[in-house]
């Protein structure tokens, strides 16, 4: 088995933002931000985009080859089912997941979410920092679990809507379930870092044109937010939307 890998869910259809993984950030495609980021954890065996076998995810795929980046190819819409096809193919005895949408994912809470979920392994079948109780801001979602709870899900979860956001059955079913929660000391979960509109688009962009170092982290974000008010301003209105 490989270890730890992050697969990274992307598709170039979106109802909200047409195209969004592949708009640029600061001169690369959300996406490439997502990846670089995401490959800074130093808990990560492997990093893989999952994208799907569409014709209008060829962009995608073609970008993977130029970077020299993994990927797998699987179902549109069922999410689920290209997490356990990735994750079975990648030899994955713990899966982190990761969503495109998000360029201000940082290494470092993927690492604490990871080390929790490892430390408490394999009493614990599945730590994230945004269930039951999100204290992060909106952006930073890593969800991590061992290859058997990903294998459970994928024969449990019947719902083909629910199958599509990977982890719903078990956010429903939380007893059939260990689960840790990773915490942040204070609640925060009210800054919006994902992109799902243009205004979150413009606000990212904002930010990664006013900060200049490559490597920032999440709490360099809050610094400029605590300097910039003005910033939050941009997409505070946005709702996220309802599963």
């Amino acid at each position: 088995m490989t270890g730890v890998v992050a697969i990274i869910q992307t598709r170039t259809g979106s109802t909200r933002l047409p195209g969004k993984v592949l708009m640029d950030i600061a001169g690369e495609p959300m996406l490439a931000r997502v990846v670089e980021r995401v490959g800074r954890a130093g808990t990560l065996d492997e990093v893989v985009v999952a994208t799907t076998t569409g014709k209008a995810d060829d962009p995608i795929v073609s970008l993977c080859g130029e970077r020299g980046w993994e990927f797998f190819r699987g179902s549109e819409s069922d999410v689920l089912d290209r997490y356990y096809r990735a994750a079975r193919e990648f030899r994955a005895e713990t899966v982190v997941r990761i969503t495109s949408d998000c360029p201000l994912i940082d290494a470092g809470v993927t690492d604490r979410t990871v080390k929790e979920f490892l430390d408490r392994s394999p009493t614990v079948d599945y730590a994230s920092n945004i269930f039951p109780i999100r204290t992060y801001p909106r952006g930073l979602d890593t969800e991590v679990f061992s290859f058997r709870t990903l294998e459970r899900l994928w024969t449990l979860d019947k719902d083909p809507a629910s199958r599509e956001h990977v982890t719903l059955y078990l956010q429903k079913n939380p007893g059939k379930f260990s689960i840790h929660t990773v915490r942040n000391d204070e609640d925060l979960s009210s800054h919006r870092w994902t992109v799902d509109t243009i205004e979150d688009y413009r606000f990212v962009t904002r930010v990664y044109s006013t900060i200049t170092e490559e490597d920032f982290t999440w709490r360099d974000v809050l610094r400029l937010l605590e300097e910039r008010p003005d910033l939050v301003e941009i997409n505070r209105h946005v709702k996220q939307k309802v599963v």
